[in-house]
């Protein structure tokens, strides 16, 4: 997403450093030229700036990594998209909301080594545009997203743990949409759907514990 608020602490890189090291001990146990990794959690548990701060620690191991955040994927601009939920019902908010012909499409040109057209949402005008990547020499995909545990090409999958009232405090802290009672409904559906996908993890961070764990 472009214009996003991402604030690095040291449990993010902590995080991060980990992921890593499983990384390196999957490439080194099962080498191959690209590899997929899927990030999920959620709202505000810090998909995005785990996936940030990853792919820095990876560039300095000489792999390099290209991020995808499927919340450029909804197939219902921002704009219209709570007019569209409102109308559907709160039932019609879940995975099958992205567009995943389009993520399927980006994943196949990363293995292919292709030029890839991707959505990309700019925040401050609600505007999705198009963003085209060489996907020639990159090593790694890092995708983040509410429901990236349902991408079965993934070759590690992580999920960040985060309590529903830290979720919550987190949304309004993002500034990405105003918290309203209409907004609490659908954090507690995507809640339930994210929660849905959990036992899809290979990988748990559970910054709420202090714990890192298999």
């Amino acid at each position: 997403m472009l214009n996003d608020l991402i604030t690095v602490t040291p449990r993010h890189e902590n995080a991060a450093k980990l992921i890593l090291d499983r990384i390196l001990e999957i490439r080194k146990d099962s080498p191959k030229d690209k590899m997929i990794v899927t990030i999920s959690g959620e709202v505000g548990s810090g998909k995005s700036t785990v996936s940030v701060v990853l792919a820095r620690i990876l560039k300095r191991q000489a792999i390099r990594a290209k991020i995808i955040d499927l919340d450029d994927y909804y197939k219902i601009p921002p704009l219209q998209r709570r007019e569209w939920r409102v109308k559907n019902g709160i039932n019609s908010i879940g995975y099958d909301e992205y567009d995943w012909a389009r993520v399927k499409q980006n994943i196949q040109d990363f293995k292919e080594n292709k030029t890839s057209a991707m959505p990309c949402v700019d925040l401050i005008t609600g505007y999705v545009d198009e963003l085209k990547t060489n996907f020639e020499g990159v090593d790694m995909l890092i995708i983040n997203g509410l429901y990236s545990l349902k991408i079965e090409e993934a070759d590690f999958k992580v999920f960040i743990e985060l309590t529903y009232d830290e979720t919550r405090d987190a949304q309004r802290y993002s500034q990405k949409e105003n918290i309203d009672a209409y907004r609490l409904q659908v954090l507690q559906r995507e809640h339930e759907v994210v929660q849905s996908l959990k036992s899809n993890a290979e990988y748990y961070i559970d910054f709420d514990q202090s714990l890192y764990h298999l």
